[in-house]
């Protein structure tokens, strides 16, 4: 053996052993990425565009979630559990026989004071359910339908969000904007009874992230103290690639009589991701909640994710 091919040697087993290390820290990456998001379903039918919490419990959570699909033989709601570190558990509903399907679901939200009971969905043309899940066994019954209060041409609604502000029924909801063309934010107020949403007011909306094929808000959701969370998505087709933000738009809050939206004038990314399409989100509260979001990854079908979670 050569004198340098001997002096060389420790620099080439430094160099194999870096590699190996390398190697097993991209490794340990993966497996931990792998293990924060947790896929629900396989395949475009099973994609996720809105969800609400149904129960919390100290080691598990039970989502009602909703499918944007348009085929009679396509599921409109599922229930999904998540308990401790395993995979999510799902659980089809059928759409009440006597009522026509619902066309294209694209956003959930729980209606306050019903316990996690009662739910309003809407299609991305604006119409309302207003649906009760029952507990045994557990089923899905249609209460009513109802329209937003105003429906401009070429509207694609992908958001809606209901909240008890100092006792009154605020409803939040957006169209969803694309590219260029700015997300609508429209709020007011729902007299459940009357199934009627009168109209205050409305603002227009573009993120920062993503650019190109972005839906400006794909989904939103408000506290009770009026902060209102958004998602934003880039579509670029079935096999994405995707990616998505989450951020506070505003919040809403009363001046005199009348609900009021203070739009927050710099947008900034609280989480993102280039690997996923959000298009569900729901606020957990406590010491082991956060912010979950939900998934329509196309041809990858569905995940979710904690954002904060333990």
């Amino acid at each position: 053996m050569r004198l340098s091919a001997v002096l060389n040697l420790p620099r080439f087993l430094k160099l194999i052993i870096n590699l190996v290390v390398l190697g097993t820290l991209l490794f340990l990456c993966q497996r931990v990425w792998a293990q924060d998001w947790r896929p629900v379903r396989g395949g475009i039918p099973f994609g996720i565009s809105g969800m609400a919490l149904i129960e919390q419990q100290s080691n598990s959570l039970d989502f009602l979630i909703v499918h944007d699909n348009k085929k009679s033989n396509q599921g409109r709601l599922a229930l999904i559990s998540i308990k401790g570190k395993n995979q999510p558990e799902y659980l089809s509903f059928n759409w009440p026989s006597k009522a026509e399907l619902p066309n294209d679901l694209e956003a959930l939200t729980s209606i306050p004071k019903t316990k996690n009971t009662a739910f309003l969905a809407l299609s991305s043309s604006g119409k309302a359910y207003y649906i009760i899940l029952e507990s045994e066994p557990k089923t899905i019954s249609l209460v009513k339908e109802f329209d937003l209060p105003i429906i401009p041409k070429g509207s694609n609604f992908e958001a809606f969000s209901l909240q008890d502000i100092d006792g009154k029924l605020v409803a939040l909801w957006a169209h969803r904007g694309e590219a260029e063309q700015p997300a609508t934010l429209y709020w007011g107020l729902l007299d459940l009874t009357k199934s009627q949403i009168i109209l205050t007011n409305s603002v227009n909306l573009k993120v920062p992230f993503p650019s190109g094929n972005v839906r400006h808000i794909s989904d939103i959701k408000v506290d009770p103290a009026g902060v209102v969370f958004i998602s934003a998505a880039s579509d670029p087709g079935d096999e994405g690639p995707f990616q998505s933000a989450i951020y506070i738009a505003g919040s809403l809050g009363y001046s005199g009589n009348k609900i009021v939206f203070k739009q927050n004038p710099q947008l900034v990314p609280l989480y993102r991701t280039n690997y996923h399409k959000i298009e569900a989100l729901e606020l957990i509260p406590g010491a082991e909640g956060g912010v979950i979001v939900g998934t329509d990854d196309e041809n990858f079908g569905s995940s979710v994710y904690i954002i904060g979670g333990q």
